[in-house]
């Protein structure tokens, strides 16, 4: 087995429906749903192929849904991870940036852009924690509040893409 994941393709491809979607179920932030339909288009050559799945499900969303798959997410160091209440994918993205162990003035700061961001936007800021640390993440959220509607969406979506592909490579080994 290489290093990354607990599944071979193989083995995706042989789970039964249930199972699929329970493992996969979380790949995009609670979307039982994604995995349903990507299930359906096993079965899948390569890792990539399955990521890719993924991938073209999001692409396909209208904007309302996208908008929805958006507001799954938690908000960066917020109220959820303080109750110590974010899925599993997500407590170990945040603390891998570091977010879980902010100074007082770090975490004032990313709350007021938070606020800021909702408030603009409707729905939380997202962005790939784990290629991120504070610094970057500031610099992103100022940044991406600049843009509009339509455009923020889309850049969300590409986040979500970028852990909905990390969170797969926790799950299957990749491609040799």
């Amino acid at each position: 087995m290489s290093a990354g994941g607990i599944l071979s393709i193989t083995e995706v491809n042989a789970l039964p429906n249930e199972q699929f979607e329970w493992i996969f179920g979380n790949v995009i932030e609670h979307s039982p749903e994604a995995a349903k339909h990507v299930f359906s288009e096993k079965p899948f050559s390569t890792c990539e192929t399955l990521k890719s799945a993924f991938d073209n499900y999001l692409d396909k969303l209208n904007i309302h849904d996208k908008e929805i798959i958006l507001l799954k997410h938690p908000e960066l160091a917020g109220k959820l991870l303080d109750e110590g209440k974010l899925t599993g994918e997500s407590k170990n993205e945040q603390k891998s940036a570091g977010l879980d162990n902010l100074t007082k003035e770090e975490k004032l700061s990313l709350s007021q852009l938070n606020f800021m961001y909702k408030e603009k936007f409707q729905f939380p800021f997202v962005i790939c924690v784990k290629k991120n640390k504070m610094p970057t993440i500031l610099m992103a959220i100022e940044s991406r509040l600049k843009n509009s509607r339509e455009v923020e969406i889309n850049l969300g979506i590409d986040e979500v893409k970028k852990i909905c592909r990390i969170r797969i490579n926790d799950i299957v080994w990749p491609d040799t």
